[in-house]
């Protein structure tokens, strides 16, 4: 198979994986957050920021140094192998010897065996990357979402069987370690490599080389994403981080669904145009523009029904969590149009931009955090916003002076896609003020929620037939190419 069909063929799998994981544990919380307390969520969010520290030394990079290299050889797979299962079982070792010192630094005594069973997955993890590296190099995509998805589905049935049971927060646990152990097995399955009892300090330096730099964006990747966890866990408690998390959740996996998939799709695409600047910005302009076409509305209709959606899906004792997720929805639509940067400049040879931008965004998310956490979660949501606000036209500055997109050309690209989710806005808002009073939350979540895609459609359909008429030629490729697979 040529590489055009294997890799079209990776991304159809890359989807299946992303939206199949996606929406399966999303499941699994829906349930989970109806039989769970606020508190058990808030304390593996605590555990979490945590491990995702530890874990950034775990993933040294040199999964990615193995896909990224030319030339693979044997003393290069066996040394990345015992490299990571070496610092993993470390990491275990230090997560359970210091668990009882973290949960006291929290204030959360009842944190410390959580944490000790959690030390576990840096086993586990070191156990299966190299495994996925291979599978990754093969481009066998089929065997990793294969993975993704019977562990997250393996994961997500204990979860729910123990948490019915009345294990409490140890179904939490329970979940993510079945999830990760089922992932091992799958890649060793699906793998016919096996380590050999070898070690090259000389192919050590070659993959450490690439590596650390992975490193470093992972530490900022820890800032950028756990600063907030962690001011909360630390100052306001597991309660408050538990209603933070469930609403910090949807925006997360609303992302993941309607951004990540096409920026997977994006780097190959765009490094195949980077001599052609034209090509290049036409592109640029319409990836953004489709994945505003899509994102806007869904990020905006979830602002305006927060009420309705919480407690449809979790129940009426995660309100606190709606106010935070109406301010993280408004963060979603500029993550939508923003999300290619990173695209960009890694398919034009400057990754040192995208640090710099990481450094800035990472420095700005934790000043605003510490500055607005002694008012609450709502304040660190709106610290959260108010940073993606600062470092939106910074990085479209940046892209400008790579690909020279002028910024009225750039934000024109989004008029109709704004302009109809504001009609849709109307329309939902009118919706609930005749029909609120007459309602319970879920029949007018459904609703509302139908009349505004309608008004949607429409309004796009005679405002931007053009774009239309785009996404539906891109949803058909997509399902002819799809069958072809099957065939």
């Amino acid at each position: 198979m040529s590489i055009k069909g294997k890799t079209v063929r990776g991304v159809i799998w890359s989807a299946i994986q992303n939206w199949g994981s996606q929406v399966g544990s999303l499941i699994v919380f829906f349930f989970l957050a109806r039989l769970l307390e606020p508190e058990a969520f808030g304390l593996i969010a605590l555990a979490n920021v945590f491990l995702a520290f530890m874990q950034v030394f775990l993933e040294q990079g040199f999964a990615q140094a193995l896909i990224q290299r030319r030339e693979v050889e044997p003393e290069h797979l066996d040394t990345a192998f015992w490299t990571s299962l070496v610092i993993g079982i470390s990491l275990t070792i230090v997560g359970v010897t210091t668990a009882s010192s973290v949960a006291g630094w929290f204030r959360q005594p009842q944190l410390a065996p959580i944490l000790q069973w959690l030390s576990l997955l840096f086993l586990l993890s070191s156990l299966s990357s190299v495994q996925q590296a291979i599978l990754g190099r093969a481009f066998a995509f089929k065997a990793i979402a294969t993975r993704s998805l019977i562990g997250t589905f393996v994961g997500g049935v204990c979860g729910i069987i123990l948490a019915l049971r009345g294990f409490g927060i140890w179904s939490l646990v329970g979940q993510q370690l079945l999830q990760e152990f089922m992932g091992v097995l799958v890649l060793w399955r699906a793998s016919h490599w096996r380590p050999g009892f070898k070690f090259s300090a000389k192919h050590f330096n070659d993959l450490f080389g690439f590596g650390v730099n992975i490193l470093g964006f992972n530490f900022l990747g820890f800032l950028n994403n756990r600063a907030d966890d962690f001011l909360i866990g630390y100052f306001l408690g597991s309660t408050a981080l538990g209603f933070y998390s469930v609403a910090y959740r949807v925006l997360t996996v609303m992302t993941q669904l309607l951004v990540h998939t096409s920026n997977q799709v994006a780097l190959p695409a765009f490094s195949r145009l980077q001599e052609d600047s034209e090509r290049f910005r036409k592109a640029f302009y319409s990836a953004t523009q489709l994945t505003s076409l899509i994102a806007f509305p869904i990020f905006l209709g979830v602002m305006l029904l927060a009420h309705e959606l919480v407690i449809s899906l979790f129940g009426k004792q995660w309100l606190p969590s709606v106010p935070v997720l109406q301010i993280l929805s408004c963060v979603g639509i500029l993550r939508s149009v923003t999300y290619f940067k990173g695209s960009i400049f890694m398919a034009l040879g400057k990754p040192s931009w995208r640090l710099w931008l990481g450094v800035l965004s990472a420095g700005l998310n934790v000043i605003g955090f510490v500055i607005a956490v002694r008012w609450g979660i709502v304040a660190v949501a709106w610290a959260y916003l108010i940073r993606a606000c600062i470092v939106f036209p910074i990085g479209q500055w940046a892209v400008s002076k790579l690909i020279q997109t002028p910024l009225l050309t750039y934000l024109r690209q989004f008029t109709a896609p704004l302009f109809c989710s504001l009609l849709m806005a109307i329309a939902i808002l009118g919706t609930k003020q005749l029909l609120g009073s007459f309602f319970m939350p879920q029949i007018l979540l459904i609703i509302c929620g139908g009349i505004g895609a309608i008004a949607y459609i429409l309004a796009i359909r005679y405002l931007a037939p053009g774009l239309l008429q785009q996404l539906l030629d891109l949803a058909r490729s997509a399902s002819d190419q799809s069958n072809h697979q099957r065939i």
